[in-house]
């Protein structure tokens, strides 16, 4: 039978999901299960890897299903994923050796201040394109294998084996212990702080920094190419992509010409600019990251911006205050007022991203009065996510030397109306979403159909993007620049509040 579609995992920061796009790129099933998120500590998150992996085994057949196709009908299956999240299993076994400590985690900061204070935050910029954080791999990894030495031997050993998540639903895709691959894709190693953005293999010198043992890394693959076939889950399946979610995003949204730039909105945030061949070396407290690669092609980079929480910000709202039942309910509390009445909110829960980097950060609300009622705190906590943004574009403009026209943008807070105008206010232009909102699916599925030949090259992909919806800036010039300062200063407030005594959390 004739292949006529592409699946698409994209295995994100609180679900999976499984997407069967047809050759038009339209959507044609969808499945997805939600995954418990673990708070052992104040700043720590994890994830049960084994919980995630099972959910794949039960979306991926549940989407093909309900597409009514036959699998030899699905040309090839990508998978997209959160990125930095570390994962570490036993090579015999196939069982994790503890949760996943996840992307939002901070509890290298310790170990990181450490580090930087030997050589300073950027002293391995130049080599992997990135500062010393807690949001990355490398420092993550170090951390696990220094709590337990047998870990640190079985790990020189080859016995343990080291993934980011595209890493570890490949190797149980095809066969996990019997014979399951190990790899990852160049997005992914670009994140860890252990590959050479230049020559994208792993670094020698970073490892040692690090002290990880090459013996448990996966090989560093290109996005679009081949890497091997399903045997669990849904056998038969060729598995021909995988992008970090990110740059999955940057792909779906055709974003292939240096310039172009979009914004995905999830649990956090992320505005990726197309850089074209060359890594740009930030100054303004950008990330230099790869973009993707097609097969042997030159790789094509790109200049990030990182808001660790955005709609983490209305998760916590609902799931910790009990102010709204639903995510949607916030865009409703926040219309029942017309401003923030001078309330800001500053959602630094594992410190702040780009453009600050400040680790020690905390969140923080700000400007309370006996004036302030919900519908006041909605509408700030939707600012939020928009001030942020500005941060983000007025670096990667000062980086770029270019000033930015139109924001594209996708994900799941662009169903919020009002967040999204506010966005098109506070930065001056119009803000776009496609068609298909899930472009983190769209981009691996594209990525995925050009390993095989699905889809024959990059510009047949332009003609599949559609527009579905456009914001443009109401907000007077004067009113924009006032709370933009009101924000800066907000976000000052939020410095140098965690301590190193404070590490072990309140009352240690």
């Amino acid at each position: 039978m004739k292949p006529e579609y592409v699946a698409a995992i994209d295995q994100g920061t609180t679900s999976t999901r499984c997407i069967v796009f047809d050759h038009a790129g339209r959507l044609v099933s969808v499945a997805q299960r939600e995954h418990r998120q673990h708070f052992p500590r104040p700043g720590w998150v994890e994830h049960d890897a084994t919980e995630i992996w099972r959910n794949v085994e039960r979306v991926l057949p549940q989407a093909v299903a309900q597409a009514r196709v036959q699998t030899d009908q699905i040309a090839a299956l990508g998978i997209a994923n959160q990125r930095e999240t570390v994962v570490l299993w036993e090579r015999r076994t196939g069982r994790p050796v503890g949760n996943a400590i996840t992307w939002q985690d901070t509890r290298t900061a310790a170990l990181v201040d450490q580090m930087a204070a030997e050589g300073g935050v950027d002293r391995f910029r130049e080599r992997c394109g990135l500062p010393l954080m807690t949001y990355f791999s490398g420092p993550t990894l170090r951390w696990m294998l220094q709590q337990d030495t047998i870990l640190q031997e079985q790990a020189e050993r080859g016995e343990l084996l080291f993934g980011t998540m595209e890493t570890w639903l490949i190797w149980n895709l095809t066969g996990g212990p019997d014979g399951g691959l190990h790899v990852t894709d160049v997005t992914n190693a670009s994140r860890t702080m252990l590959m050479d953005i230049t020559t994208l293999q792993w670094d020698e010198e970073l490892l040692d920094a690090f002290r990880v043992p090459a013996a448990m890394l996966p090989s560093i693959r290109s996005n679009v190419e081949v890497y091997g076939t399903t045997t669990t889950a849904l056998p038969g399946i060729s598995i021909a992509a995988a992008l970090g979610d990110q740059q999955a995003a940057l792909f779906g949204q055709t974003c292939f010409a240096p310039g172009e730039a979009k914004c995905t909105y999830g649990t956090g945030a992320f505005l990726l600019l197309n850089t074209g061949p060359t890594p740009v070396r930030s100054a303004h407290g950008l990330l230099s990251t790869v973009g993707y690669r097609i097969g042997e092609t030159e790789p094509t980079y790109a200049l990030e911006g990182s808001i660790a929480v955005t709609g983490a910000l209305v998760q916590w709202v609902r799931d910790r205050l009990g102010l709204i039942e639903s995510a949607p309910q916030i865009e409703t509390l926040a219309r029942t007022v017309d401003d923030n009445g001078g309330c800001y909110v500053v959602p630094a829960f594992s410190g702040l991203f780009a453009p600050h980097w400040r680790s020690e950060a905390r969140g923080l609300i700000i400007g309370l009065t006996s004036y302030i009622t919900k519908g006041h705190l909605a509408r700030a906590i939707l600012e939020a996510t928009a001030w942020q943004t500005r941060e983000v574009v007025d670096a990667m403009n000062a980086d770029s030397g270019l000033a930015l026209t139109g924001l594209k943008v996708d994900g799941g807070m662009t169903s919020d109306h009002l967040l999204m105008q506010t966005i098109a206010d506070v930065l001056d232009v119009p803000v776009e979403r496609p068609l298909v909102s899930e472009t983190v699916s769209l981009g691996v599925a594209y990525a995925a159909g050009l390993a095989v030949g699905f889809w024959p090259e990059l510009n047949g992909l332009r003609r599949h993007w559609h527009r579905a919806a456009r914001w443009m800036p109401e907000m007077p010039a004067r009113r924009r620049e006032r709370e933009y300062d009101n924000w800066q200063r907000a976000v000052a407030r939020t410095y140098d509040w965690i301590r190193m005594e404070d590490e072990d959390g309140p009352g240690a």
